[in-house]
């Protein structure tokens, strides 16, 4: 099961233009990545509005989720690992806004 850890560097979090960046992102993934803070449940990382309730702030550290069985057919575990790898650094850039 492919799992990335990222802390989130953008000064208000995973709000408005941070969220929509990353929200896009994971959509051109074509990946069903979930999103979560440790010891919460996951959320729909394709979501906007999923991501947003959520309260991902500033320093939060999260989790980036595919489960093996969702992964689509033609993907291999290293595409979908290279993905969440990707998305992490989207998160811990300073200027992800």
């Amino acid at each position: 099961m492919p799992e990335h850890k990222a802390t989130v560097a953008a000064e208000i979090g995973l709000h408005a233009r941070a969220a929509a960046v990353f929200v896009r992102a994971v959509t051109a993934t074509g990946l069903p990545v979930t999103i979560r803070k440790p010891g919460h449940p996951a959320v729909d990382a394709r979501s906007l509005l999923e991501v947003m309730t959520e309260d991902f702030a500033h320093g939060c550290e999260v989790l980036l989720n595919v489960t093996a069985d969702a992964v689509p057919a033609g993907k291999t575990l290293g595409e979908v690992d290279d993905a969440l790898a990707a998305l992490a650094a989207l998160l811990e850039a300073p200027d992800a806004r």
